[in-house]
């Protein structure tokens, strides 16, 4: 079973390819995969049956107890043929409903086939963490289904309803697995339900769950989805709509049922909406003129009923159920896709349109009228079958005196002739002739193209037949619920699916709701009720499209209150969130512990006072450098205290960090008014001065406060030894971030590469490419990207030395020729072209240092960067191109991909991700060498924080000079 999900995973990625290659004939191809999977699920039949449940599992998660677990029990054999084998005949189906398209159809192929994996995943999975995401991915997969017409807005709008109903009610149902999985101890399916949990909080998670299940099976209020996901072609709504996606939240409801059909919430809820739902829908698809929409709205109606059946908690309704759902995926899958060949052939689907097709399709009529006949319970198919033992189930429950049996059974006879009358609907519009209409010519379609339809309601036929081999499949499920509801006795004996119980209740209350079928039908003939108004002025897709618009009204509210593109608006609002918190949290606490020391070292008397200081001077500052150079002088404090207390690692980042931060203020200060207030004055400085305040004195008392309340030792007395044994280094923060917390470190990784795409798209004009260089006629382009050639100094400026050309002096400071002698400083520049070698060898040297001595990747590669903020100072943007010849994104591009496969390589042997490896011998001169693999780690940490360094210094620095010193009236050409 795992191998089945694994191929369902694989061979969608090959389906586009195979379609450009030979067209629709790739549907073949897709449909071996679910056939096989169908007959490996007909080859476990004999142990499912005998109770020896396959089962297979892969520890996919250990640390939270979730696995890819497969168990095959007789529900989850029963759903897996469904999903296969409808899937199976529906690909082949696709063969000839896409012929001679080619527009679309490999993504369409691959996402089906991708949505029947995720389905065989769902029915079979015994995780339900794991289920709710495969219940989330087949939301995702039926909405780029549903979208595949994404030209049309119908389609758009069809889909992203479908989703966000979906998607909504599986967050309800998310809520609700947590609170199982915690109550129960357990994400077991099996293990649940063998002892299940029960209490307040269970019965909400419960009822959470029927909210996803209710939600993705289109049970009223969420019913409005499922009609309007008719805009996908009909092989979709064939599968997705008919035999495996809706049938999602009725198999969740199956599923659950042994364990908590007793929960207060169950009957009531799923009683009341199934009869509704399906009175509604049958009502409705009376109305519709469109044979999919008949059948959409007839869907509705259908689940309504299996809802009520499966959802009913007793052992004969649950039976009836299930062979409910299995009659309701033949007939119903096999009406849709005749409606597709009608479309197909004739471009139209209104039943005013049709007329005289049952003589000229005779097997078409044929196979349509098997399938209708099914549904509306007609001898001998398996709907028949399926619906008489319903009725007996609960005419026992209603002649026990059981309150919503006699609710469920009333709707249920109501809702069948509904079932009835629109069934003889669809035949009577699709194929009699009507007098008022010409006959429609009718093109004979492919052979190929009817046989899925065909065989499907031979299959209906034939089950109806065999009902007493299905009883045998069914009844295992079955009983595993109770006889009957409590206080109400059981049936004299267990009822078995049959094609002929005698003259019983049940079958002259099903003839007679033919009967009253086909009396409505006459009526709503007669009336003409499509044409007449409805009962209600709305409908739930109004109800929808209000709900959408008021959601729409409300973010632009508080967008335009809130999101006002004030920073210091932003910024307070923080603030004062964390005061409110943070001090509720303080005064909340009983009791307050702290323990204070006036100093540790003579280094804070000494540093303490000038940070102080240093902050009242920033805040009184009227210029902006200033200002900043008074809020490094607080960093810089943190240096001198981080140095004395035994933290020289954290030492010396902080002050790389200082450092590099005080360059890129000043490079987007250039840019801004030299003084404060300028332009914008400050608004309420008394408030500010207040809130800031109020932030310094609460996070003082937070620190106080947590440091005071600890009564464990620290754990951080165990990580020296950790990283000595486990990562095999004796600096223990640098192993800590390349190894113990990898992790972490790779999360940060990412938001650096979008903090330096973020900074450059600020200031690039419309192309990302980093070219300035080139495009300036700088030194990048008379450095190039691969091998350097001598440079020349000529009148016209700086150039590449060409190939044969001799006794040209090469240039050593690139920036002669460009830079304006009033900004340029020779010493500076000869002092940083003689210092930067020596900076990228100690770069390197903190690089592979760090792993025992203060250092590290991040460390190194602000070393480098710092570096090239000396090339870019010196000798402006053409300097920095001859230092650093290459992109910044290579470099954060690089030394992400290298942290990503030092978390992925391990794996391919078996171990965890970022699981580090030591090597270690004996070299004659050398002697002792050790080498970690989380080295290669921290090469990546060095090549992402350059590349960081390096694109601020080309946006901020290089690209602001560019656009600086083109003239006023210029148009600022990409770069």
């Amino acid at each position: 079973m795992l191998m089945f999900l694994g191929a369902f995973a694989v061979l969608p990625l090959l389906l586009p390819w195979l379609v450009s290659r030979i067209g629709a004939r790739a549907f073949y191809v897709a449909a071996v995969l679910p056939a096989l999977a169908f007959a490996h699920a007909i080859v476990f039949a004999p142990a499912v049956f005998a109770g020896d449940i396959p089962f297979e599992e892969y520890r996919w998660i250990p640390a939270i107890d979730v696995s890819l677990s497969m168990r095959m029990d007789v529900l989850g054999w029963l759903l897996t043929l469904v999903v296969t084998g409808v899937g199976a005949l529906v690909m082949l189906y696709c063969r000839w409903y896409f012929r001679g398209k080619s527009h679309g159809v490999g993504q369409f192929s691959a996402v089906l086939l991708a949505f029947a994996g995720a389905m065989y995943g769902l029915v079979l999975t015994d995780d339900i963490v794991v289920l709710i995401m495969l219940w989330e991915v087949t939301s995702v997969l039926s909405y780029l289904l549903i979208g595949y017409y994404h030209a049309r807005s119908a389609s758009r709008r069809a889909a992203l309803q479908a989703l966000l109903v979906t998607t909504l009610g599986g967050l309800v149902m998310l809520i609700g697995v947590v609170l199982v999985v915690v109550q129960a101890d357990t994400s077991s399916l099996s293990a649940i339900l063998a002892d299940p949990p029960t209490g307040t909080v269970v019965d909400i998670a419960v009822l959470l769950l029927l909210v996803g299940a209710l939600s993705k099976s289109a049970i009223f209020p969420f019913h409005f989805w499922l009609p309007g996901a008719m805009a996908a072609p009909t092989p979709v709504s064939a599968y997705l709509h008919a035999a495996a996606m809706v049938k999602a939240g009725i198999y969740l409801i199956a599923r659950l049922a042994p364990g908590f059909a007793e929960t207060p919430f169950w009957r009531p809820t799923l009683i009341a909406l199934g009869v509704f739902t399906m009175l509604l829908g049958g009502f409705q698809a009376l109305r519709e003129r469109d044979l999919k929409r008949i059948l959409a709205f007839g869907t509705v109606s259908q689940l309504g009923f299996l809802t009520v059946m499966l959802g009913y908690g007793t052992r004969d309704a649950a039976l009836a159920g299930v062979a409910l759902l299995l009659s309701h995926a033949l007939f119903k899958s096999c009406l849709f896709l005749i409606v597709g060949v009608i479309d197909r052939q004739l471009n139209t689907r209104d039943i005013g349109q049709l007329s005289g097709l049952g003589r000229q399709a005779p097997v078409m009529a044929t196979a349509s009228f098997i399938a209708i006949a099914s549904m509306a319970g007609v001898i001998p198919t398996l709907g028949f079958v399926a619906k008489e033992t319903a009725l007996t189930a609960l005419l026992h429950e209603a002649e026990a005196g059981a309150g919503w049996g006699i609710v469920a059974l009333v709707g249920i006879v109501v809702g069948s002739a509904l079932t009835a009358a629109y069934g003889i609907r669809f035949l009577w519009g699709a194929y009699w002739t009507k007098r008022e209409v010409e006959t429609t010519d009718w093109p004979d379609p492919p052979i190929g193209f009817l046989s899925a339809p065909v065989l499907l309601a031979a299959a209906s036929l034939a089950l109806g037949v065999l009902s007493p081999i299905v009883d045998h499949w069914l009844a295992p499920y079955a009983d595993g619920l109770p006889e009957a509801t409590p206080g109400v006795g059981a049936p004299d004996y267990p009822y078995h699916l049959a094609l002929w119980h005698g003259l019983e209740p049940a079958l002259f209350i099903s003839l007679g709701t033919l009967a009253l079928g086909a009396g409505l039908f006459w009526v709503v003939r007669k009336t003409q009720l499509h044409k007449r108004r409805r009962l209600l002025p709305f409908t739930a897709n109004d109800a929808y499209n209000v709900s959408l618009r008021f959601i729409d009204h409300s973010s632009e509210w508080v967008t335009a209150r809130f999101q006002r593109g004030s920073l210091p608006f932003y910024v307070g609002t923080i603030f004062v969130v964390l005061v409110v918190a943070e001090g509720t949290a303080l005064l909340a606490s009983r009791e307050w512990r702290a323990q204070l020391d006036a100093w540790q070292s003579p280094a804070q008397l000494i540093s303490a006072p000038i940070m102080i200081a240093a902050g009242i001077l920033a805040v009184r500052a009227r210029k902006r450098y200033t200002g900043v150079a008074l809020v490094s002088v607080t960093g810089l404090g943190m240096v001198v205290l981080f140095a004395t207390s035994g933290a020289p690692d954290l030492a010396l980042t902080q002050v790389l960090i200082e450092t590099v931060t005080l360059v890129v203020f000043a490079l987007v200060l250039r840019r801004l008014p030299a003084r404060m207030g300028e332009q914008n004055e400050s608004v309420a400085p008394l408030a500010r001065a207040i809130l800031g305040a109020g932030v310094g004195l609460t996070m003082a008392l937070v620190a106080i406060v947590a440091t005071g309340a600890r009564q464990d030792l620290p754990i951080s007395l165990e990580w020296p030894p950790l990283a000595y044994d486990i990562g095999h280094g004796r600096n223990v923060v640098n192993v800590a971030l390349v190894d113990l917390r990898g992790w972490d470190t790779m999360g940060e990784l990412s938001v650096l590469v979008l903090a330096a795409t973020g900074v450059a798209s600020l200031v690039f004009i419309t192309d990302r490419s980093d070219n300035l260089a080139r495009r300036s006629g700088t030194a990048r382009s008379v450095v190039g990207l691969g091998r350097r050639r001598p440079l020349v100094e000529t009148d016209e400026g700086v150039r590449a030395q060409r190939v044969g050309e001799t006794g040209a002096p090469r240039a050593w400071l690139v920036s002669g020729a460009k830079v304006q002698p009033e900004n340029r400083s020779i010493l500076l520049e000869i002092v940083i072209r003689v210092l930067f070698h020596t900076v990228m060898i100690v770069s390197l040297y903190l690089l592979f240092a760090g792993h025992n001595l203060p250092g590290g990747g991040f460390a190194g590669g602000l070393v480098a960067g710092m570096g090239l903020v000396m090339r870019y100072i010196a000798g402006g943007r053409w300097a920095l191109g001859a230092a650093a010849p290459t992109d910044a994104g290579r470099l954060l591009g690089a030394g992400m991909a290298i942290a990503v496969l030092c978390a992925l390589a391990p794996m391919l042997f078996g171990f965890a991700p970022l699981q580090s490896f030591t090597f270690e011998g004996e070299l004659p001169i050398i002697g002792h060498w050790e080498f970690v693999t989380s080295t290669i780690f921290d090469i990546g940490v060095y090549l992402v924080v350059i590349g960081l360094v390096l694109d601020v210094l080309r946006s901020l620095g290089a690209e602001v000079d560019r656009q600086s010193q083109l003239p006023e009236d210029a148009e600022v050409v990409p770069s």
